[in-house]
């Protein structure tokens, strides 16, 4: 049997700490502390224990060179090799180590940064909840607990030397852009109509034309930048209360302008599913349409291989989306949201998505607004 150490792998030592019963009673420090060792691996997306011994076996075999299980053996021992294995640290050419064995190879096709690999792999939330940890303080509340924040602007120089600039002109895109704001008041019983849902998805996400830049090479343009022009976001819709769309789950198609369904559902399942996706923000929940902004990694590390801004190109790639979708949203009179705390590992159940090829970034959605100010909205007042 061959064997080699799994693609990306950080160890983490982690500290606890404890009463040292003894050394108080002797008149010394109370406080003992405890380290630990943790594997990261993004290909298993598990936080995994392990012991000294395992930790050396993992730093003398190599990721990308296969060798003999037994000679590894007597490096380490037969228990510590075999656990590794268990665990999938350790990968092998057996047949039954082939479902590790086809994730590791999952992550390695996808030429992954390590670095952000394992940042997106465990940054990942799955069922979180408001009453699980996500509460939002007030700024009361957090300006009791933390003090005042850092200002609002800084200065980097004397004022006396800052170069006044001359007040900006009003144009035909200040309307739009004044009367942008976060919405978290939605109307329930809203529908958003077909004609409105079909101009967000095309202007926002769908291709406004493609190129062939070399033989069966090809790029679209979209009204959004993107790094290398690859496009590599995809929009996955929650519909709700879209006419003329039943509820449930699509692939909006960014070239045929058209929305592939997946999963059909009656509007009570929606509607938790909405809750889940969005961590229990209620005040998301009934907007009529969401979209998942999903980034297809293997699109831009196509190009960018293990590169070290790749992975920041993904998340520049949703905030231009999300802000295109929230200015489209405005301009039909509706309010807009996105929001980055989402219960990843729900929505890659829900819509079958693998997490090592498709990357949950963000969820953003729009709908009529109640008139409601049951939860607070940062409008502009002129």
């Amino acid at each position: 049997m061959l064997i080699r150490r799994c693609a990306v792998l950080f160890v983490e030592p982690r500290e606890n700490l404890d009463l040292d019963w003894s050394s108080l009673f002797a008149g010394e420090g109370a406080l003992g502390a405890t380290v630990r060792w943790v594997a990261l691996a993004p290909h298993l997306g598990v936080e995994i224990e392990i012991g000294n011994d395992e930790m050396l076996a993992l730093g003398g075999i190599s990721l990308t060179l296969w060798r003999e299980r037994a000679a590894c053996e007597q490096q380490s021992s037969v228990d510590v090799i075999a656990r590794l294995l268990a665990l999938g640290l350790l990968v092998s050419d057996a047949p039954e180590g082939a479902a590790l064995r086809e994730r590791d190879e999952v992550l390695r096709a996808q030429h992954w940064r390590p670095l952000s690999a394992a940042a997106h792999m465990f940054s990942r939330w799955g069922d979180m909840r408001v009453d699980k940890g996500m509460q939002f303080p007030s700024f009361e509340e957090l300006v009791e607990s933390y003090g005042t924040p850092p200002a609002p602007a800084i200065e980097r120089a004397d004022a006396g030397t800052a170069l006044l600039l001359p007040s900006a002109e009003r144009a035909g895109l200040d309307e739009t852009l004044f009367q942008r704001y976060t919405g978290r008041n939605f109307d329930p019983a809203a529908i958003l109509p077909l004609a409105t849902a079909s101009r967000l998805l095309q202007r926002a996400f769908g291709s406004q034309g493609e190129r062939e830049m070399a033989p069966d090479a090809f790029v679209l343009k979209k009204l959004s930048p993107s790094a290398g022009g690859l496009h590599p976001t995809e929009a996955y819709v929650l519909a709700q209360r879209v006419e003329g769309v039943a509820p449930g789950l699509y692939h909006y198609h960014p070239v045929r302008h058209a929305l592939e369904p997946l999963v059909a559902m009656d509007t009570a399942q929606t509607a938790e599913l909405a809750m889940r996706m969005v961590a229990d923000q209620d005040w998301f929940v009934d907007a009529p349409m969401m979209v998942v902004l999903v980034a297809r990694v293997e699109r831009n590390f196509w190009k960018y291989r293990n590169h070290a801004k790749a992975y920041r190109a993904l998340l520049l790639d949703a905030g231009h989306l999300s802000q295109t979708f929230y200015l489209l949203a405005t301009e039909a009179g509706m309010p807009a949201f996105v929001t980055a705390a989402v219960n990843e590992v729900d929505i890659e159940r829900a819509f079958g998505l693998d997490p090592l090829k498709d990357m949950v970034v963000a969820v953003c959605g729009c709908g009529a607004a109640s008139g409601a100010q049951d939860t607070v909205e940062m409008r502009y007042e002129p």
